[in-house]
């Protein structure tokens, strides 16, 4: 039993009170750090010398590369959102889909799928789509709980699908790379919409009337201009996608870098749309400048309140803890992730990022749980924060742009089934690991205590003496590594051992079948030894 002393559990109880009280999260961290740093130095808990460490750290943050992509990927979503992209393709998916039942949820669950992918924004992709779908899908009869719901729910997929943010940050606290996040996330992106689609289609059956088609004179005719027209909507979407994501699969670009292309296509497709202003470009900076700068304060707090908590042994202690979970890696995924479930109702997913994570890790490494499928697992736990009813920001923005009509109650209970099918996804990746890691590009393992090392023969380069194999002194052994002084069993350092007869096994480990190589003269000159005009000393 470790004894820890009462430092670490206060430390942290008195960062949750200070966020609770309403002080903002980056100062309630690094308040709590400096706090409990003085207290632990006056009191012999904390090396002084931790504190010491903190310059750098906070240096290390500022002059973090892989940092670099979160205002990169922002300000692409920022540009993308502003341009009419998910305008042009919602309304041509909207009336492809609309002649069946359900063909407008459909639509929006795709479309909320791509918008993840070249936005990266929840709040971007909720907003925009309730703004041009809600009206419609409500005026046609739809729910009002599966039209909200629908919407919220599609508008969060943005959390798991790369080049997600969150996935960036996850990739910097555990310390993996963000081209595997990305790769391990994808298996569980995928399954998140199709479960998504497989519920529309279930309720489209069970109860059509919640769901009507479009009317003909709405939808018009299937033909090949409208075909085109969706299409023109979403292949250029796809050709950033592949322009991102394809240049960091194929290792040809850093996440950093990728970002920066990002940048330069979100520019073009704004371009393409006749919508790229000096206005939108000003208003697409200023966000991204405010979402980085929240990220970089949470961040530095973070790390002084992490310094100070590991200086006193706060990891252990939350190692210890953690430690008597029963289950094994089963068992501390459910109670993380339970944990994590419920601290999402109070925090933000950067919150959680940095200041849970890293306290989680060791536990995790003890138990041997891959970290890329413990990242994308919680991911997708942190994705649920969003429609956690009443707290869920997902349901905040849909609310502040629904109509009056719709009610807050009608929203919050529209939430329920689809946050149950996000908490579905999060059971399937803690029981089938293999969702995220079979995308992982990974040799075979190998267990080191089966790995056995042969050692070469040494046979006739070993001889001793002047002038022998590669050109050693007197008294030298092996000439493949063997010290000064020894030689084989039976023989003295000065003499080389006699030879062993042929298909015998050699005193200096010569395999069977092999015949040594015959010692050279002791003193030719200009052998391999010494160089020509030079005599051994009497």
């Amino acid at each position: 039993m470790f004894d820890f002393g009462p430092l670490p559990p206060l430390m942290f109880l008195s960062m949750i009170f200070f966020m609770l009280y309403g002080f903002p999260v980056a100062f309630s961290l690094g308040a709590a750090g400096l706090f409990f740093g003085i207290i632990g130095v006056a009191t012999d808990h904390f090396a002084q010398g931790f504190l010491a460490a903190l310059p750098h750290r906070v240096l290390g943050i500022v002059s973090n590369d892989l940092l670099l992509a979160i205002p990169f990927f922002t300000l692409m979503g920022a540009i993308l959102e502003r341009c009419g992209l998910a305008e042009d393709m919602l309304e041509g998916m909207g009336k492809l889909f609309g002649r069946v039942p359900g063909g407008l949820a459909y639509a929006v669950i795709l479309v909320g799928a791509i918008l993840g992918a070249v936005t990266g924004t929840v709040a971007a992709s909720v907003i925009t789509m309730g703004v041009i779908s809600l009206p419609i899908m409500l005026r046609y009869g739809y729910n009002e709980r599966l039209a909200t719901g629908v919407i919220a729910a599609s508008g969060t997929i943005t959390q798991v699908i790369p080049p997600s943010l969150v996935l960036v940050v996850l990739a910097d606290q555990l310390g993996r790379s963000v081209g595997d996040m990305y790769l391990g996330a994808l298996g569980p992106s995928v399954a998140q919409a199709l479960i998504f689609l497989g519920f529309i289609l279930i309720m489209s059956v069970l109860r059509p009337n919640s769901m009507p088609p479009l009317p003909p004179e709405v939808r018009g005719q299937a033909s090949l201009r409208l075909i085109l027209k969706v299409l023109w909507g979403i292949v250029p979407s796809l050709v950033l996608i592949f322009l991102v994501l394809g240049t960091i699969f194929m290792g040809l670009a850093t996440p950093t870098e990728s970002g920066a292309l990002g940048v330069v296509g979100a520019m073009a497709l704004a371009a393409m749309n006749r919508r790229l202003t000096w206005p939108l470009v000003r208003e697409a900076m200023t966000t991204t400048a405010q979402l980085t700068a929240m990220v970089v304060f949470i961040l530095i707090g973070a790390t002084v309140f992490t310094l100070v908590f590991q200086g006193m042994d706060g990891g252990r202690w939350i190692e210890h803890l953690l430690d008597g979970l029963p289950g094994g890696q089963i068992g501390f995924l459910i109670f993380v992730n339970i944990f994590i479930f419920f601290l999402a109702f109070f925090l933000d997913f950067f919150e959680i990022a940095f200041i849970v994570i890293p306290l989680l890790v060791p536990a995790a490494e003890n138990l041997g749980i891959d970290l890329v499928w413990f990242g994308v697992l919680i991911c997708i736990n942190l994705q649920t924060s969003f429609m956690h009813p009443p707290f869920g920001f997902a349901l905040f923005y849909l609310r502040s742009i629904a109509p009056r009509e719709v009610t807050t109650k009608q929203i919050y209970l529209g939430a329920i089934p689809w946050l149950g099918l996000q908490l579905l996804l999060v059971g399937i990746v803690i029981f089938w690991p293999g969702l995220v890691t079979g995308m992982l590009n990974r040799g075979p393992a190998i267990d080191p205590s089966t790995v056995e090392i042969v050692t070469p023969g040494v046979g006739g380069l070993g001889g001793g003496g002047l002038g022998g194999g590669l050109g050693q002194p007197p008294g030298l052994g092996g000439g493949l590594g063997q010290p000064p002084g020894l030689s084989a069993p039976g023989s003295s350092g000065a003499q080389p051992p006699a030879a062993p007869a042929p298909g015998t096994p050699g005193a200096l480990g010569t395999p069977p079948g092999l015949q040594p190589a015959p010692a050279p003269a002791p003193a030719q000159p200009g052998g391999l030894g010494l160089p020509p005009g030079l005599q051994p000393a009497p």
